[in-house]
């Protein structure tokens, strides 16, 4: 056999569990064949074979490309108006109840082209790949019309064909009160069911389905209504619950096994024991946290205790997490809520992977696995989380092929 690319003196944070903390491998070397990993082991044991390529890393570590899995990544204009208010006093609440908030994006998105959301949005996303981020996530929800809803998920569908990323799309038509629903949700709720949803399945738009389930948005009984939707169309469900307070969503959400529950500040025991049965990921969002000036915790070690998965991510959008740097998030976890820089590696990494349905491909340094790998010039991984502000990325692989080699 002759393997495509060859990585060596390196070391690597497999984040797979082979009892070593960050499934650590000192002396390392990978070898990449047709876009997968092909083996990696200690260097020492590399079996003999040919190369078409050896780049010795001088140390470097590498991880698994990180993986940012909840982003509302497309949608038009910006809200640093609305930043200026929350700064002033204003709430969450009260700023879309007075027609800011989520539905100033959608006017705003509404009126964008096709070509404007890829093209502003690209940018957005140059950011965050430079960071070593290869998978993302990226939720609609800012069209709440069959019309816009499409455009939205065809420009995210269009970023993952036009950069070396893997792009996974989410249907968040259940996501805010369209204007022309006002006092009405359960008309909306119609729509979703009857005619978005449906329509987004048939032309493979949406990899996944999400809701906002909160007093601000819909209620466990529409969310209910959205996942039976989404169950007999075959998709997998995701969901934003108890993040301003608990409506018993999670509970909910793990009926239909989801794949994740996001944010989860104000999430019960019984919600946690529920994401436990269910294999359902938490995936926490320190970025919301931050900008929304949040008191209440997320309980963490309600998580490690029941021995549910965190998941770290940007929750990049225009109104309340308006950030390009998952490297950041990971920081601010571990500051603000108190996890292990090995904890939010894993969330960005392993445990990602898992809340988008990719557990099997993606995730780990693993043979048999995509080689997507990220390249760090740190002494040691807990470094990924403990600078804010800089990038120590300094090589790139996405499936196989170099995106940003290294100097």
């Amino acid at each position: 056999m002759t393997w495509d690319v060859l990585l060596t003196d390196c070391r690597a944070a497999t984040m797979a569990e082979n009892g070593q903390p960050y499934g650590a491998i000192d002396d390392a070397a990978v070898a990449i064949t047709g876009g997968k990993i092909a083996w990696i082991g200690k260097r020492a044991d590399l079996p003999s074979s040919d190369s078409k390529e050896t780049v010795k890393l001088g140390g470097r570590w590498v991880t698994p490309g990180l993986i940012d899995c909840h982003t509302h990544l497309v949608y038009g204009g910006d809200r640093a108006a609305e930043f200026e208010l929350r700064l002033k006093g204003a709430t969450y609440e009260e700023i879309a109840k007075a027609g800011g908030g989520i539905a100033s994006t959608v006017k705003a998105t509404r009126a964008a082209s096709l070509d404007d959301l890829v093209a502003s949005a690209g940018k957005r996303l140059a950011e965050l790949t430079a960071e070593g981020v290869t998978t993302i996530e990226i939720k609609s929800g800012y069209g709440l019309s069959l019309e816009h809803e499409r455009k939205q998920l065809t420009a995210a569908r269009k970023l993952g064909e036009s950069n070396p990323v893997t792009v996974r799309t989410t249907c968040l038509a259940a996501h805010a009160l369209p204007a022309e629903f006002a006092g009405n949700s359960d008309g909306y709720i119609d729509l979703v069911c009857n005619d978005i949803l449906p329509a987004i399945a048939r032309e493979n738009l949406a990899d996944a389905v999400d809701a906002f389930c909160e007093k601000i948005a819909f209620s466990t009984a529409q969310t209910r209504r959205v996942f039976e939707t989404a169950k007999r169309l075959g998709l997998p469900v995701k969901l934003h619950a108890e993040q301003l307070s608990d409506q018993g969503g999670t509970e909910l959400a793990t009926e239909f096994n989801a794949l994740s529950c996001d944010h989860l500040e104000y999430v019960s025991e019984a919600g946690i024991d529920a994401m436990a049965k269910a294999g359902t990921i938490a995936v926490l969002l320190p970025g919301a946290f931050y900008a929304l000036r949040e008191t209440k915790l997320p309980p963490i070690d309600g998580f490690r205790k029941a021995g549910v998965p965190i998941a770290i991510s940007t929750d990049h959008n225009p109104g309340t997490s308006p950030t390009l740097s998952l490297l950041l998030m990971l920081s601010m976890a571990t500051t603000f809520f108190r996890m292990t820089p090995e904890e939010v590696l894993l969330g960005a990494t392993r445990h990602a992977a898992k809340a988008l349905g990719l557990q099997q491909s993606h995730g780990m340094l693993k043979t048999g696995m995509a080689a997507d790998i990220a390249i760090w010039s740190v002494d040691r991984p807990a470094e990924l989380s403990y600078w804010f502000g800089g990038n120590p990325c300094a090589g790139i692989i996405k499936s196989g092929a170099w995106v940003k080699q290294c100097a």
